[in-house]
């Protein structure tokens, strides 16, 4: 048996348009969708000035109130990362899974 081969797939993107600080949740970047989706509990990574600066996972998305699984291109959200608070505004954000490629 062959360990299995990963590739990744780029899902979407966001740029981060206001910080918001909560004392129970810590920063939640108000982001707006610019391309693709932004799914929940999906990898991420925050980009700043064409660095990579943070690689991990999307902890919660929502939309106004509500929690959600995934925000479309158009839309606003607010957007928590795992265990990652330094974020700034005009930060991008992007999307993406690994997925297994089949071996032939």
């Amino acid at each position: 048996m062959l360990d299995p081969e990963f590739e990744e797939k780029s899902l979407g993107s966001a740029e981060i348009r206001k910080i918001f600080t909560f004392s129970k949740v810590g920063k939640i970047a108000g982001c707006y969708v610019t391309d693709g989706i932004m799914k929940n509990n999906a990898n991420v990574r925050v980009v700043r000035d064409g660095i990579i600066i943070y690689e991990g996972k999307i902890s919660t998305i929502q939309r106004e109130k509500d929690t959600v699984k995934e925000v479309k291109k158009g839309f606003e959200c607010g957007i928590t990362l795992d265990n990652y608070s330094d974020i700034k505004e005009k930060d991008i954000l992007t999307c993406y899974e690994m997925v297994e490629v089949k071996r032939v």
